[in-house]
């Protein structure tokens, strides 16, 4: 089979692509053939160093994907031959994620991918999607769980609406009722995030953003999914509801954050930070099964009709792929690994 690794870190072009042997699944783990794998930030990050030395002698990069069950452990149940899936964490304290053929994980970050949904929409979810779940999911008078209904009632500002996770975050919190105000940068974005299903856009780049949300949500928005905390955060508090939440998952911008002590006490708000690789297993579970349910009912898609371009590229590659979305592409950057 082919895999894209890397030895050292460096830029793209320590990426490579080689052949091996398929490992075979052991107790608990399944088989999957990749069709389609995703490259989010998190990829070139660990490729760049920027989280520290490799953690192994060889790295297969890619956290998500979507493909075929091909063989199956002992131990396992709930999965057969021949199921689509979708992954998560797939290369989380492990040497192979998804930029390969063919890849061994653990049951439990596999999800049956609905009948409906392409490769496409499942190499999408992963990091994005679970990430927008979490984000909206630990507000103090919010639900933990996601479904129609869930935030009837509840106003959602996504920072950051054309991106992968806020696409997310605007199409789950939409499905589960919110109303969903989104910041972009232009035109073109709004209309990203429109398509996406946000009820409002602001572009933050013309007249007072604070004015603006608290236009359209007079009382305050209930939950903020912040990308850029070192720009936005004195925003955010602006504009927060009593016991409100911001959900920080990014540090575009900046790393250093200020805030007014005296402004904050008074909202009551909580800062909710939100890092995948540690909100645990059962938490990881709860999403994936939200998301799926989210799928099912038709309503989470990608493509520019959802507001997520999408970028193919083949496995030979993927060194392309990761400089795109060093660079900021705008929508999602998938690699086509194998045929399905």
């Amino acid at each position: 089979m082919r895999a894209v690794v890397y030895t050292e870190t460096g830029d793209s072009s320590v990426l490579e692509v080689v052949e091996r042997e398929a490992a075979e699944p052991g107790p608990g783990e399944v088989r999957v053939r990749i069709v389609r794998a995703g490259v989010n930030p998190t990829d070139w990050k660990f490729r760049a160093g920027g989280m520290g030395e490799l953690a192994f002698p060889e790295v297969v990069p890619g956290q998500d994907g979507a493909g075929v069950v091909d063989a199956i452990g002992p131990d396992v149940d709930g999965l057969a031959v021949g199921d689509r899936v979708w992954t998560m964490l797939a290369q989380h304290k492990r040497p192979g994620g998804t930029a390969q053929e063919l890849v061994v994980l653990p049951v439990g970050h596999l999800t049956k991918l609905p009948d409906a949904a392409s490769y496409d929409v499942g190499a999408s979810l992963g990091v994005p999607a679970i990430t927008a779940h979490r984000a909206l999911t630990t507000s103090e008078d919010g639900p933990d769980r996601l479904a129609p209904g869930a935030l009837s009632g509840r106003t959602v500002l996504v920072a950051g609406g054309a991106g992968a996770v806020g696409n997310a975050a605007i199409q789950l919190a939409r499905w589960a009722g919110a109303t969903v105000i989104a910041t972009v940068s232009s035109d073109d974005k709004a209309r990203l995030a429109s398509a996406a299903g946000a009820h409002h856009t602001v572009n933050y780049r013309e007249g007072d953003t604070a004015d603006a949300i608290r236009g359209l949500a007079p009382d305050g928005v209930d939950i903020v999914v912040e990308v850029a905390p070192a720009q936005n955060l004195t925003l955010d508090v602006g504009v927060i509801k009593p016991r409100g939440t911001v959900a920080i998952y990014a540090n575009n911008g900046g790393d250093e954050v200020t805030l007014s002590v005296r402004q904050t006490f008074s909202t009551n708000a909580r800062f909710q930070w939100v890092l995948l690789y540690t909100v645990g297993e059962a938490a990881l579970r709860r999403a994936a099964d939200d998301i799926t349910a989210a799928l099912a009912d038709g309503a989470f898609g990608v493509g520019e009709e959802h507001g997520l371009p999408l970028h193919h590229y083949p496995l030979e590659r993927t060194a392309e792929a990761h400089a795109a979305v060093e660079d900021g592409a705008v929508g999602k950057v998938l690699i086509d690994v194998s045929d399905a």
